[in-house]
């Protein structure tokens, strides 16, 4: 049986005016959904920032029905409704300022196991297939939940291939459980909950697959892990919405580069150009940045490097020894550390770069190779 926090927090979170900040801001003021729901209309003035436009929609019998409907649904289907005031969405997702008031859920998550999101576009490449084949095969022996958002291309393969590996998967939806989208996807779907993974929304039951939805699914597929990969997508594609977001989050973002002639590859290219995302240069280093276990059998990289020792210029070693001392330094410490103003640092930098010396993250840190 599902306790009335539930149903009030449904109800409450229907209401036309409440959006999940503003749901938190009532809750945090009144201690419940069911104490907001009760007092938020009379008691609005102790709410910062919340005017009486916004609380009128509140205790509004018509939202209790639908709140009533939806728990019997969920109840039915056997689906878990998870609210983030009580702390039962996953760990890193209720950092968010926005995180979703709920999240409606079939399958569990473990949250002990990291995450990786990753993610793409819809008309993959053999290139972006090979490199998510690869990524799952060298991170065989580490343990790790894959999150995607069950599109077509990237994402599936995604879903896919951490079933092959028996890596346990999240499936972040941009509608409702009543629907599934895209419909060629449905027996993936199944497949994920039947091999321990786990479908989740923040969209109640009757919500369509609604343009809008995907943009705003895309932030809980940033939020929930640490780390989000961008594998393929355009110039504007909904990968670089979900990048977007994670640098908001202050997530890690890497993105697989491609030659500028191709589309598939152009968003990725302009994320790293533009200091978002960290160039994968090898699925080894990748692994390392992950904080994942190194793989057991030694792989074929991406793009392999010669080992041969390479001559250094003296501010090149000044520089490649500065951020070896301090990894992950940031540009402006390494500029005060050596004394070198930021705009002569930046050029070496990437000479370093690509004599594969130096890597450098999202936030322009650094940490030498």
């Amino acid at each position: 049986m599902i306790s009335e926090e539930y149903f009030y927090a449904i109800a409450l979170r229907e209401c036309s005016q409440i959006g999940d900040i503003h749901f938190h801001k009532l809750v945090h003021t009144f201690g419940s959904a069911q104490e907001a729901w009760k007092r938020a209309k009379k008691e609005y003035k102790k709410l910062e920032g919340i005017g009486q436009k916004t609380v009128s929609d509140i205790g509004n019998n018509n939202h209790l029905e639908f709140a009533e409907e939806e728990i019997n649904f969920c109840e039915k289907n056997n689906i878990q409704i998870r609210l983030k005031h009580l702390r039962e969405t996953p760990l890193l997702l209720n950092e968010c300022n926005d995180a979703p008031a709920i999240l409606y859920q079939k399958g569990k998550i473990d949250d002990t196991l990291s995450k990786v999101s990753i993610v793409g576009t819809r008309n993959m490449t053999d290139y972006g297939q090979k490199f998510i084949e690869d990524f799952f095969e060298a991170t065989q022996s580490s343990r790790y939940t894959s999150v995607s958002g069950l599109a077509l291309g990237v994402d599936k393969e995604v879903h896919e291939q951490s079933i092959l590996h028996r890596k346990p998967t999240v499936a972040v939806l941009a509608h409702g459980f009543q629907y599934l989208y895209p419909s060629k996807n449905r027996k993936l779907s199944e497949k994920i909950l039947e091999e321990g993974g786990t479908l989740i929304t923040e969209f109640s039951s009757s919500q369509k697959p609604d343009r809008e939805n995907f943009i705003q699914r895309n932030r809980i597929v940033a939020g929930i892990s640490p780390a989000t990969i961008v594998v393929e997508t355009g110039f504007g594609g909904g990968s670089v919405s979900t990048a977007a977001f994670a640098n908001d989050y202050n997530r890690d973002v890497f993105a697989l580069p491609g030659k500028i002639t191709d589309l598939c590859s152009q968003g990725c290219n302009q994320l790293i150009f533009h200091n978002k995302a960290t160039a994968i240069s090898t699925i080894k280093d990748l692994i390392s940045m992950l904080g994942f276990n190194g793989p057991k059998e030694k792989i074929e990289e991406l793009f392999p490097y010669s080992e041969t020792t390479i001559q250094l210029s003296d501010n090149q070693y000044l520089i490649y020894q500065s951020i070896k001392d301090q990894p992950q330094i940031s540009l402006d410490d390494l500029s005060q550390k050596i004394n070198i103003p930021p705009y002569k640092i930046l050029p070496i930098i990437l000479e370093l770069e690509l004599l594969g010396k130096v890597k450098s993250f999202s936030g322009r840190q650094f940490i030498a190779i």
